[in-house]
């Protein structure tokens, strides 16, 4: 035993919105896709909160957001139909409300993760998993992950899918039960993400599932 501390999980609420929203921006700061989002350092900062903002938001409203009683880290979860997923509200002007002037970065971005989107049968997206930079490296991730999964597991027999950002964070999640799930996506004369797809312990099946997700 390592006698590392229990790592609990708790449902986060609308008034962690922000503080949530911080946290995937300062976690996500450093990785080669933020990079390539925005190249500027300062910038990224200023923009990072307001962008990520829109993904805590929905997924409060529209699937689950697991987060630690102390906020160290953020899961976003969306439940995903036949039909795919809906964007949260408003996305196109509020996007290049927050992103300006790198909005067409953004756009770019998200149309080539859709383009490498599989179809698929209703699964479970993760949309981003974060952690603070100075809780990584202590679990928590680790405990975020494995209480949707367990979920997952017992509860609804859905696959999950996500992108990781790097070759880094595509090894941590083969070690969560995931596997590659088609070609590496190049972004345009940038770094590449890793489609990957988790099928369910107790729900093995030869079906294949999809939606774009984790960014880092």
């Amino acid at each position: 035993m390592s006698g590392r501390p229990q790592v609990q999980v708790i449902r986060a609420e609308p008034a962690d919105l922000d503080v949530l929203s911080q946290v995937i921006a300062d976690a996500f700061h450093r990785l080669a896709p933020s990079r390539w989002l925005v190249a500027d350092p300062v910038a990224r900062r200023e923009i990072f909160p307001g962008y990520f903002r829109l993904y805590v938001e929905h997924a409060l409203t529209r699937g689950v957001v697991h987060t630690t009683p102390d906020r160290a880290g953020a899961a976003l979860w969306i439940p995903v139909g036949v039909r795919g997923a809906d964007p949260p509200a408003d996305y196109d002007s509020r996007l290049a409300a927050v992103t300006s002037p790198w909005a067409s970065r953004f756009r770019t971005f998200d149309a080539v993760l859709d383009a490498h989107h599989p179809p698929g049968p209703p699964h479970h997206h993760l949309t981003l998993l974060a952690v603070r930079p100075d809780r990584q490296g202590q679990g928590t991730g680790t405990a975020l992950l494995r209480r949707y999964h367990e979920m997952l597991d017992c509860e609804t027999g859905a696959p999950a899918y996500l992108e990781a950002s790097d070759r880094r964070t595509r090894q941590i999640y083969l070690g969560h039960g995931y596997a590659d799930h088609g070609a590496p996506i190049g972004l345009p004369d940038g770094p590449l993400m890793y489609p990957m797809l988790r099928r369910p312990k107790s729900h093995i099946s030869s079906e294949p599932a999809g939606r774009r997700a984790d960014m880092m």
